[in-house]
């Protein structure tokens, strides 16, 4: 059995603004967007806070109108903004959460059409009979993925199993399950409206289980993951996010265990470097493994140099760029045959060029996604 993680960075509509070339807007965007939903969050708006959000809407090129260049402010119920004719200025009309229902949203454009079919190469290529994905739009999507794309490249059935819970986001960016013919997938539980002790839920997506069964009749546990991001700004927020994702995941993990189950991967983009204090109740509080550290991760599809491994799975795969993981619990670690990372629809810099591309990823707007894909076989 194959399994694999890989983040496409969403299939056919990603946020604008990473379509820029500038990765200074990007970064300035985000953290504009960031701030001003967790303003809008609070209870009651200050005078400064109100201040501030003007700042931010005006950043973000929306005082005006309700839509921006890259991010738009979606409104269910009330008002947040009032835009009276010149000479007056506009004002935050609402005095807190409760006099409107809202939020600021990054708005989407298509992929290039290269970079989605680059993406069903990578897919293509990794061939995992078991296949995590993450920042899929939703199921429908990913059907429909299938069925354009992936067959263009000659593929009569690539998944015969396709399962897609949705999270927490509104920006369409959740966890999915794809499994080939004869790896079912049986009973799944989501935990999208787990809680932290202050009442806020745990997870910015899902931390979806799946049961799934293998040829052989053995059952195996899957649980993709794509923790809180360090876009926006790795505040002290974001990290307590993340360790409290890290602290849910492993007792899920640990329940798992008492309850007979020894085959089990974590595996997803979990945002973080295997030396953060937000990963340590994963990899050291459990008996989890990370497959990287498997002797028999070898296949990495890079100039390994200068004490680098290769084994980071984002952007130029630096070894301090690992943030995406195939943790396995030590029966299917013990049970490792093979394992490496695809990157061929990934960037690969050009001073030199890390590693060989596909031929049709000519500018890196081509490029599948940002994430590289990490795989093992297991002979379970």
């Amino acid at each position: 059995m194959r399994i694999a993680a890989f983040n496409v960075e969403n299939l056919f509509d990603r946020a604008k603004v990473f379509n820029s070339p500038d990765k200074t807007a990007h970064q300035d965007v985000l953290d504009a967007h960031a701030e001003l939903n967790k303003l809008f969050e609070k209870d009651v708006y200050s005078g400064a806070d109100k201040a501030r959000m003007l700042v931010l809407i005006g950043h973000l090129g929306m005082l005006k109108r309700d839509e921006g260049r890259y991010t738009r402010i979606r409104k269910i119920r009330g008002q947040i903004i009032s835009r009276p004719r010149a000479p007056k200025k506009p004002f935050i009309k609402a005095n807190g959460r409760d006099d409107w229902i809202g939020w600021c949203e990054l708005r989407t454009s298509a992929v290039d059409e290269v970079a989605v079919a680059n993406t069903a190469r990578m897919i293509r290529d990794v061939a995992a009979d078991v296949l995590a994905i993450v920042e899929a739009e939703s199921r429908p999507v990913l059907l429909k993925f299938q069925e354009l794309m992936m067959d263009k490249l000659g593929l009569q059935e690539a998944y015969r199993h396709i399962m897609l819970i949705d999270g927490n986001d509104g920006r369409g960016i959740d966890v999915g399950l794809a499994t080939r013919a004869g790896y079912p997938i049986g009973n799944m539980r989501s935990h999208v409206d787990d809680l932290k002790p202050d009442g806020h839920r745990i997870f910015s997506r899902d931390c979806p289980e799946y049961e799934v069964t293998t040829p052989r009749g053995n059952r195996l546990v899957v649980l993709p993951n794509h923790f809180k991001s360090k876009f926006g700004g790795n505040d002290p927020a974001s990290r307590a996010k993340r360790l409290a994702q890290s602290e849910a995941v492993a007792s899920y993990y640990q329940r798992l265990r008492n309850e007979g189950f020894d085959n089990i991967a974590v595996l997803g983009d979990l945002n973080d470097t295997p030396d953060s204090p937000e990963m340590a109740p994963l990899l050291n509080g459990t008996d989890l493994k990370d497959v990287s550290d498997h002797p028999k991760f070898t296949e990495v599809q890079f100039d390994v140099q200068n004490g680098n491994r290769g084994i980071g799975t984002h952007g130029l795969g630096n070894d301090d760029d690992k943030i995406d993981y195939l943790l396995l619990s030590p029966a299917l670690f013990a049970k490792v045959t093979r394992g490496g990372i695809e990157r061929r629809g990934v960037w690969p810099g050009s001073r030199p060029k890390r590693w060989d591309v596909y031929p049709e990823l000519k500018k890196k707007h081509h490029a599948a996604s940002d994430h590289h894909a990490i795989w093992a076989d297991i002979d379970v």
